[in-house]
């Protein structure tokens, strides 16, 4: 008698060999930041920091300078400029000036 196997898998030339598969998940730690400087790691550096602060206009600083235009407010017009609740606060590494991230009014 004569023993015949089967194979688990057979490989037939010029078929593609089975491919495995390897997925690696990170997570990055997301850090609370305000609109004032805060204290964080630096996720490029890694040194312990207080992130510089630049602001930045939005579309709703825009649009209250237009309102105070329309309402005939015109010397105020700059008001909403210079309000830091009507501007966003963009966080950056004193260190290497990598971009941390931004904060919305």
């Amino acid at each position: 008698m004569s023993q015949g196997y089967t194979p688990a898998q057979t490989y037939q030339p010029g078929s593609m060999p089975p491919q495995v598969i390897i997925q690696t998940t990170t997570t990055t730690n997301v850090v609370p930041i305000g609109s004032e400087p805060s204290r964080v790691q630096c996720p490029s550096c890694h040194a312990e920091i207080l992130t510089n602060v630049k602001r930045t206009p939005t579309g709703r600083t825009h649009c209250w300078a237009l309102i105070l235009c329309l309402f005939l407010c015109w010397p105020c017009v700059c008001v909403p400029y210079c309000v830091d609740s009507c501007q966003n606060a963009e966080h950056s590494c004193p260190n290497c000036g990598c971009y941390i991230g931004t904060y919305e009014n």
